[in-house]
C-alpha cells in the first residue's frame, strides 16, 4: 500500500476517530447486539431486523477500524514549513484561472481531501498538475470535464 500523506491535524483526527471506534462505538454496537439477541427469538420481524441492522453496523465499524489502522500504519506526516518554492504535499497554493478570483488550496493526501474546505488531494487532477511547479508557472490541468489552465500566484 502506498504511503498516505497526512497533515499533523489530519493524523490526529484519524487517530481520534480510531480510538472512538475502538472504545465507544464497539461497545455501543455490542450492547445493541446483546439487546437484540435477548429480545429475539420468534418475537417478530422487527427484532430480526434490529439484529440484522446491528450486525451490519458491527461489520461497518470493524471495517472502518481496519481501514484506519492500515491508513495510519502507512502514514507519512507532512509539515507545512511555510517556506516553499515548489508545490508539494502540505503546501498552500494560491491559483488564478483566467480573470477569475484567486483561489487558495492546501494540497493534502487523499484521506484528508475536502475541496469545500480548500483541501485538495495530491492525486486529484488539480493537485497532480500543481505538484513540482512554482509561483508564476502556468499549469494545464487535465480534468474529467475538460482541460483548463491556472496560474500559480503564491506557494506557501
Amino acid at each position: 500500500m502506498p504511503p498516505s500523506f497526512l497533515t499533523p491535524m489530519g493524523y490526529q483526527r484519524l487517530q481520534d476517530e480510531l480510538e472512538h471506534l475502538r472504545t465507544v462505538k464497539r461497545q455501543e454496537v455490542a450492547a445493541r447486539l446483546r439487546e437484540a439477541m435477548e429480545d429475539g427469538g420468534d418475537m417478530g420481524v422487527d427484532l430480526d431486523a434490529e439484529y440484522e441492522a446491528a450486525k451490519n453496523e458491527q461489520a461497518f465499524v470493524e471495517g472502518r477500524i481496519q481501514e484506519l489502522e492500515m491508513l495510519l500504519a502507512n502514514a507519512r506526516v507532512i509539515e507545512n514549513s511555510g517556506n516553499r518554492e515548489v508545490v508539494d504535499v502540505g503546501a498552500t497554493v494560491t491559483i488564478k484561472e483566467g480573470r477569475g478570483s484567486p483561489e487558495v488550496y492546501t494540497v493534502v493526501g487523499r484521506a484528508e481531501a475536502n475541496p469545500r474546505e480548500g483541501r485538495i488531494s495530491n492525486e486529484s487532477p488539480l493537485g497532480r498538475a500543481l505538484i513540482n511547479h512554482k509561483a508564476g508557472d502556468k499549469v494545464k490541468v487535465e480534468a474529467p470535464g475538460g482541460s483548463f489552465e491556472v496560474k500559480i500566484v503564491k506557494v506557501e
